[in-house]
């Protein structure tokens, strides 16, 4: 099969296993952009982001622009005259102007079954929502926000003990399959991109800290599929005598007595049990706002927490 340049777009973790797997096919990637570094920690040193990590070890050359859509920009990637553009999570809308660039378009791995969960968050929001199933898109990407021409789409079911996390690096991986499988359908011609059903759209808006709130009046699987949804950020978490709690994990219990969401219920010295608007849920995994993540028992070893309190 006939090499292919390919200019490769990326910014978080989610990435970086497209950018390896481009790395070491058949195809070329003669330059690797990504955002400028970013002040992170509480010393807000700049720190490169992971695909920037990455073409770094691979010794790839490296483009950093303000905006991808700058004349400076246009010029860097006109340079190298790609076949490809191929863009996973890089964070820019990229305009018209760049779109045309590349001979065969430019390629978008997005982690939803669009239309279903366009935007920033699509792994987030499809486990807080309860979804059996998600997958990745292969695009050609537009203008538009997660709206352009799908060249293939792969279901994967989504484990009910799964996390964000581990979704997100199950995904990537697939993801990275996935693209490269599309990139020789299309060279060999044996792909046909089909239109989007913009009706049937939703939107994956990006999550914020206090998204996390656990609200103690919804069901118990609500508040577990948010609990895996937070999970490793921003964090599910509730205030328990007025100090801030991180919850991981936790599992439906049944209970016969019927009290207030979010009372602390009598439970095993070992184990903490809290109502909700349903029933009520076991904790198994916790983090007060000063400590480290541990599992229940070990944090009420050192934590007094007495049932009937309302929290």
């Amino acid at each position: 099969m006939k090499s292919h340049r390919i200019i490769f777009l990326g910014t978080p973790d989610f990435s970086v296993p497209s950018l390896i797997a481009l790395y070491q096919s058949e195809h070329q990637v003669p330059l690797v952009i990504t955002q400028p570094d970013r002040p992170k920690g509480r010393g807000k040193k700049l720190q490169a982001s992971p695909v920037k990590q990455k073409a770094l070890e691979l010794g790839l050359n490296i483009f950093q622009p303000q905006s991808i859509n700058d004349p400076e920009s246009i010029s860097q990637i006109n340079t190298f005259h790609p076949d490809f553009l191929v863009v996973v999570a890089f964070g820019q809308l990229l305009k018209k102007s760049v779109l045309d660039i590349p001979r065969n378009g430019v390629l978008n791995v997005h982690p939803s079954i669009l239309p279903k969960y366009r935007g920033p968050a699509p792994i987030q929001w499809a486990i807080i929502h309860g979804c059996s199933n998600t997958g990745i898109s292969i695009m050609q990407l537009d203008e538009g926000l997660d709206t352009g021409d799908i060249l293939q789409i792969e279901s994967v079911e989504i484990d009910p003990e799964e996390t964000a996390g581990m979704l997100h690096d199950r995904l990537a991986i697939q993801g990275a399959k996935l693209l490269l499988q599309t990139i020789n359908q299309l060279v060999e011609n044996t792909i046909t991109p089909e239109k989007q059903d913009h009706t049937q759209a939703t939107y994956a808006r990006l999550l914020k800290k206090q998204d996390g709130r656990i609200d103690w009046n919804q069901s118990s699987q609500s508040i577990i599929n948010l609990i895996r949804g937070m999970t490793p950020w921003p964090g599910a978490f509730t205030f328990i005598d007025n100090k801030r709690i991180k919850i991981f994990k936790a599992t439906n219990v049944d209970v016969s007595d019927t009290v207030a969401p979010g009372t602390i219920l009598n439970s095993f010295p070992d184990e903490l049990w809290i109502s909700t608007g349903d029933g009520a849920i076991s904790i198994h995994e916790i983090q007060s706002a000063s400590g480290k993540r541990m599992h229940i028992a070990d944090f009420l070893r050192g934590s007094k927490i007495v049932s009937g309190l309302k929290i």
